[in-house]
């Protein structure tokens, strides 16, 4: 970062301080707590011959400790080749119409609360508004240190039960919700795109801009035919840059779709949305006629809606985690063995 010239390509500049931080936020913690751990047990030292009744406060502090080392942990469970990457976050209104065009507005809201609580930087990269309320559809960027690894734990169907405020009768509704997500990769990204294979539009980017949304095709929306897969972006002025948006879009999905084809595991994980209806969802959020948020995956729960919806969803991404890394082959044959030398004692 100190050469010269490292700044004069801003793209790749910003990539390697990404990088940087990346990197920083799992060294410097685990640094910041061995000194700390080092300076404890000679303060510990100390206290045992000359102040006894220090040793309550040096247990305080060796209960922080520990609760940083549980963090540090967390992270170690971050160790997938995508975890550390920028991601593309996606959600879509599913069964439930008007009703679950809100339901998408209100996990805009949680989510968008939960990257501002974690300092990462979000933007809005197309958005389809709903026909009477709410969202059909929106995508951001996400850059922050292990924006992909974490939020990857949400992806799948987000179910919601309340009182609808859209029926004049007051009764309660199901709507449904998924939610996706894509690392976002380099440029140089091995993945190749046939010009035949896409058919590309441009039309006039929609909502709220100014006056330039409505002067100029600067959205982009990008069809390859051979999978289906269509994307788009509305985010940027310029049309080009739109475009370099949408085709790097395309590329990250590919390279799911290929990394699909090669590991099952990975798969089963990214294809978990199944349909946006009943009996796929992944999180249920019950708000009559009791009020419970419970994960189905992995049975974790709180009465809490108010700060879950609020964006305090770090319960559910850590259980998530833990549970992820359970179901891998050495993390069960390990589990299996410690299962068995407990018989044998």
């Amino acid at each position: 970062m100190s050469s010269p010239g490292f700044w004069d390509n801003q793209e790749v500049a910003q990539g390697v301080v990404s990088r940087l931080s990346a990197l920083k936020a799992i060294i410097e913690p685990v640094e910041e707590v061995s000194r700390e751990a080092q300076d404890l047990t000679e303060l510990f030292e100390m206290a045992v011959e000359s102040d006894p009744e220090e040793l309550a406060q040096l247990e305080d502090d060796l209960a922080t400790i520990a609760k940083r080392c549980e963090q540090i942990e967390l992270t170690g469970l971050l160790s997938g080749p995508n975890d550390t990457k920028n991601c593309f976050f996606s959600i879509h209104a599913g069964a439930g119409g008007t009703e679950s065009c809100d339901w998408v507005s209100m996990l805009l809201r949680m989510y968008t609360r939960y990257f501002d609580a974690n300092k990462y930087q979000y933007s809005e990269m197309d958005i389809t508004p709903g026909e009477e309320a709410g969202i059909r559809s929106i995508t951001l960027q996400v850059k922050g240190p292990f924006a992909y690894g974490k939020l990857s734990c949400e992806v799948g169907v987000h179910r919601l039960v309340r009182i609808s405020p859209f029926d004049s009768n007051k009764r309660r509704h199901t709507s449904f919700a998924a939610v996706d997500c894509i690392p976002e990769f380099d440029e140089d990204i091995d993945i190749e795109i046939k010009e035949e294979d896409l058919k590309i539009d441009y039309y006039r980017a929609g909502g709220a801009g100014g006056q330039h949304v409505n002067k100029t095709s600067s959205a982009v929306r990008m069809l390859h035919k051979p999978t289906g897969i269509v994307v788009q972006c509305q985010n940027e002025r310029s049309q080009h840059k739109n475009r370099a948006y949408a085709m790097k879009m395309l590329k990250a999905k590919l390279y799911m779709i290929e990394q699909q084809k090669r590991d099952a595991e990975t798969a089963k994980q990214y294809d978990a949305k199944g349909e946006i209806a009943w009996g796929n969802q992944i999180r249920s959020y019950v708000l009559q006629p009791y009020q419970l948020i419970k994960d189905h995956r992995t049975d974790c729960e709180t009465g809490k809606v108010d700060a879950v919806l609020n964006g305090d969803i770090e319960e559910f991404i850590e259980a998530y985690l833990h549970h992820r890394a359970k179901g891998k082959p050495n993390a069960r044959a390990s589990k299996i063995k410690v299962e068995k030398n407990e018989e044998n004692n």
